[in-house]
C-alpha cells in the first residue's frame, strides 16, 4: 500500500478550566507590579507520577492542539514524551520505543470515549551492530550511510465506537524519524534533515515525528517548598536547553470533528507498553497540562496514567478538593477559596460554555478544542482570561502560558479572587516555527563553535580521507572509526580516538 504521505522538500476576558494544581504561589512584588510568585508546578507531565519516571521513552509530556495558523482549515495535535533530553547524552541518544503504541485520541461528540485514534509505532534500524556510534561520520540527509541508527513509523487510524473497534486502515508506512541532534560537527544542517522528516499529503495532512525543543516553560523549582518557602528560586525557564521526542499532526478538520454544528473535540494522549504476556498495557496518559502532577496524590497518580476518560469520576475528589491552595496558604497566607471547588469541576471536567463545551458532555479529563474558532492573529499567552478565545483552555496552543492561567484560576478568579500570579517565564527561551511542525529545532549536542580551522562536515571528511568508512547498509565492515572534532595547529585538526575491531588487532598485532 503506497503511503499516504511523501517526503516534503519545501514548503511552508474568560474563564479558564483547572488544571488544578498548578503547583505555585503569589507574592506581592515592590512598586505594586504584578506578583513574581512561584509558577505553578511540575513540567506539564515530566515525571510526573512513580511508576513513569523510571521509564521515560514511554512518560507523555505535553499535549497540544489547535486550529493550524497558517492552514485554518485544518487542525494541529503536538504530543511529547521523553523528559529533559540532555542534547549531549549520547553514544545512545533519544529514540522512540520498539515495543510501544504511542496514541493520540479523539473524543468528536462529548460522550468522553474516544471515536478516533491515531496510533504511531516505530521500528529501530541499526546498519552497523559492531560500533557504538550513533553515526559514524558528517550526517547530511535521512538515508545518509553515516547515520548508523534510524527509526521508521507507521500510522495506523483506529475508528471506534462504545469502547469497540469498528475499522482500522493504515495511514503512513515506513515514514522517517527526525534523528537527536547530536551537534555540528555530526549534524551540519539539522534544518535540511527535519525538512525531509516532514511527510505531507495532497489532502493536506501532515506528519512528523522526531526531536524538538522542549516547547514547554516554566521555572519548575517549586518543589523546594514551593520556590524555597520565600520566593527566592523563581524566574528560570527549567526547561531552557532541554529537547523532547516530538510526534506532530495535521489533518484536515473535518476529520476529526463530528459536524460544522457541533464542532468541539476532546483530544487526550496515551503510552501503551507491551507487558511480560505480550499484551499492551496503558502506562502514560496525557489531556489538559499539570493534571497528575499537583491534582491527584501519590496514592492515584499510577492509576491515573492506567485509567480512561470515561472512569474520570474516581478522581472528582481530588478536583472538588484541591491540595494545592492550602499550601500556598500555609506556606504564602494567601487565603485558599471555599470548598468545595464546583467552579473547577464544571469548567474542568466539561469544557467552558459556550466556548468549547460540547452538548450533552459527559465529565472527563480532556483538552478540549473548538475548531470552528479562527486563529488569533496576535495571539495573547494568558489566552482566554486575556479575551484570546483561540488560546487555552480552548485546546492548547505553544505559546500559551498555562502555568500562569492555572495559578490564577486555582487561586480563585473564577469566584471572585482576582489575582495576577505567575512564576516570571512567560514564554519559551527559542522561538516557535510559522509552519508546520512548529516546534522550535532541538538545542545540539554541541553547543559551541568548530574548532579552529574546521567547519562542519565537509572539513571532518576531507581531514580523514579514506580513514573514515562509513557503515554500509547491509551492516558495514570492520572498518568503521569514531571520530571527534579537535583542534590542532595550522590543521583542521580531527582526533582518531577509536577503530573497528578489524582494524586495531591488525595494528595491535596481538590476538583479541
Amino acid at each position: 500500500m503506497t503511503p499516504l504521505f511523501s517526503r516534503s522538500g519545501s514548503g511552508r476576558k474568560g474563564l479558564i478550566p483547572l488544571i488544578c494544581g498548578a503547583l505555585a504561589a503569589g507574592g506581592l512584588a515592590a512598586a505594586g507590579t504584578a506578583a513574581l510568585a512561584p509558577g505553578a508546578a511540575s513540567a506539564s507531565s515530566h515525571r510526573e507520577a512513580p511508576l513513569i519516571s523510571g521509564t521515560p521513552q514511554y512518560d507523555n509530556t505535553d499535549l497540544y492542539a489547535f486550529v493550524s495558523p497558517d492552514k485554518p482549515d485544518t487542525t494541529t495535535i503536538v504530543a511529547n514524551w521523553i523528559p529533559f533530553e540532555d542534547p549531549a547524552g549520547g553514544p545512545n541518544f533519544y529514540t522512540f520505543a520498539d515495543d510501544a503504541q504511542y496514541d493520540i485520541h479523539i473524543d468528536s461528540n462529548g460522550d468522553a470515549q474516544d471515536d478516533l485514534t491515531f496510533r504511531y509505532t516505530f521500528k529501530t534500524h541499526t546498519k552497523n551492530g559492531n560500533t557504538f556510534l550513533y553515526n559514524t561520520g558528517p550526517v547530511t540527509s535521512l538515508d545518509d550511510p553515516d547515520l548508523n541508527v534510524t527509526q521508521t513509523y507507521d500510522i495506523e487510524v483506529i475508528r471506534s465506537k462504545n469502547h469497540h473497534v469498528v475499522s482500522k486502515s493504515k495511514m503512513v508506512r515506513n515514514a522517517p524519524v527526525a534523528p537527536s541532534n547530536v551537534g555540528k560537527a555530526s549534524m551540519p544542517q539539522y534544518a535540511k534533515l527535519r525538512e525531509q522528516a516532514i511527510q505531507k499529503s495532497a489532502s493536506g495532512a501532515a506528519t512528523f515525528a522526531g526531536q524538538a525543543d522542549d516547547p514547554f516553560f516554566l521555572d519548575l523549582r517549586v518543589f523546594d517548598l514551593l520556590y524555597g518557602g520565600n520566593l527566592s528560586e523563581v524566574g528560570r525557564d527549567t526547561l531552557k536547553g532541554y529537547n523532547v521526542n516530538t510526534i506532530a499532526l495535521q489533518v484536515p478538520t473535518s476529520l476529526i470533528r463530528e459536524s460544522a454544528d457541533q464542532p468541539v473535540v476532546g483530544i487526550w494522549s496515551t503510552t501503551q507498553r507491551r507487558n511480560a504476556q505480550g499484551y499492551f498495557s496503558q502506562v502514560s496518559r496525557l489531556g489538559n497540562p499539570l493534571v497528575n502532577e499537583v491534582v491527584n496524590p501519590q496514592k492515584d497518580k499510577d492509576r491515573f496514567n492506567a485509567s480512561q476518560p470515561a472512569y474520570d469520576a474516581q478522581f472528582l475528589k481530588n478536583v472538588t478538593n484541591p491540595e494545592l491552595p492550602k499550601l500556598i496558604e500555609g506556606i504564602y497566607k494567601i487565603k485558599a477559596p471555599a470548598e468545595p471547588r464546583n467552579d473547577l469541576v464544571d469548567v474542568f471536567l466539561k469544557g467552558v460554555k459556550g466556548l468549547n463545551q460540547p452538548p450533552n458532555v459527559k465529565p472527563s479529563e480532556q483538552l478540549r478544542l473548538n475548531t470552528s474558532i479562527k486563529p488569533a492573529m496576535h495571539p495573547k499567552r494568558l489566552g482566554v482570561l486575556d479575551g484570546d478565545n483561540a488560546g487555552f483552555p480552548n485546546g492548547r496552543r505553544l505559546t500559551d502560558d498555562v502555568v500562569d492561567e492555572a495559578l490564577q484560576v486555582v487561586e480563585g478568579e473564577l469566584v471572585g479572587s482576582k489575582n495576577d500570579l505567575g512564576d516570571a517565564v512567560d514564554k519559551n527561551d527559542k522561538k516557535f516555527e510559522k509552519y508546520f511542525p512548529y516546534v522550535a529545532e532541538p538545542t545540539a549536542g554541541s553547543r559551541g563553535k568548530l574548532a579552529k580551522g574546521t567547519t562542519a562536515g565537509a572539513d571532518v571528511r576531507s581531514a580523514l580521507g579514506d580513514a573514515l568508512q562509513p557503515a554500509s547498509a547491509s551492516g558495514g565492515s570492520d572498518n568503521t572509526v569514531l571520530i571527534a572534532g579537535s583542534a590542532a595547529a595550522g590543521a583542521a585538526g580531527v582526533l582518531l580516538i577509536g577503530t573497528a575491531f578489524g582494524w586495531w588487532r591488525r595494528r595491535m598485532q596481538r590476538p583479541y
